[in-house]
């Protein structure tokens, strides 16, 4: 798939900005049992959602910032050309229109969450995250998405495509934040509105 470099970190910004005005908005005013509870056994409470997404976001945010900052800015926007492991990693992460996911898959190791959890400090790191994502988005705008390479988390030795790790990490978060809502629900927790989820609409034929 081909996209605009521009549009797309445009749309990506602003899904992030979002759900981050729905974490500070909301999700900060609710009391801890909506976070903590488990809507099942062996089912993640929205705490433990959250502290997934932290855990991805330790390694990813560092590693964007490191790869953009070697790169040179670009003085115009250019298009976005995804790689065929990128898109597969891509669509690996994607959720239908009820915000199910796609393609169900067990969490490696080193990203399980602990059962109990500080729902404060998982949500102050999340919220935290997120303004960081924004600000690599920004910077992002006048880079070159598909020259600058980024080693995934499983594997050091596969670098995907900047624009790909950012399509992939972002409906990443989206998969989870649907999973987290969802627990929270059970819990008796009524949200003000669903997250939209992102589907890239500015796609280009190659």
């Amino acid at each position: 798939m081909k996209y605009q470099s521009k549009v797309l970190l445009d749309n990506l910004f602003t899904q992030t900005e979002i759900l981050l005005n729905k974490a500070i908005s909301e999700w900060q005013l609710q009391p801890a049992e909506f976070f903590t509870a488990q809507p099942g056994p062996g089912k993640w409470s929205a705490a433990q959602c959250l502290e997934h997404l932290n855990s991805y976001g330790r390694y990813y945010l560092p590693a964007i910032e490191k790869a953009i900052g070697r790169e040179k800015e670009e003085l115009y926007y250019t298009h976005f050309k995804s790689g065929w492991l990128g898109n597969y990693f891509y669509k690996l992460m994607l959720t239908d229109l009820s915000g199910n996911p796609t393609k169900k898959m067990n969490a490696p190791k080193a990203h399980r969450p602990a059962g109990q959890l500080n729902s404060t400090q998982v949500l102050s790191e999340f919220i935290s995250q997120q303004e960081q994502l924004q600000q690599l988005l920004i910077l992002s705008r006048k880079k070159n998405l598909n020259s600058i390479r980024i080693p995934i988390s499983i594997a050091s030795f596969i670098k995907l495509k900047l624009g790909d790790v950012l399509l992939f990490y972002t409906a990443h978060i989206n998969r989870h934040i649907s999973q987290a809502e969802r627990a929270m629900k059970a819990a008796g927790y009524q949200p003000e509105k669903t997250v939209p989820l992102y589907r890239p609409a500015n796609r280009v034929m190659a």
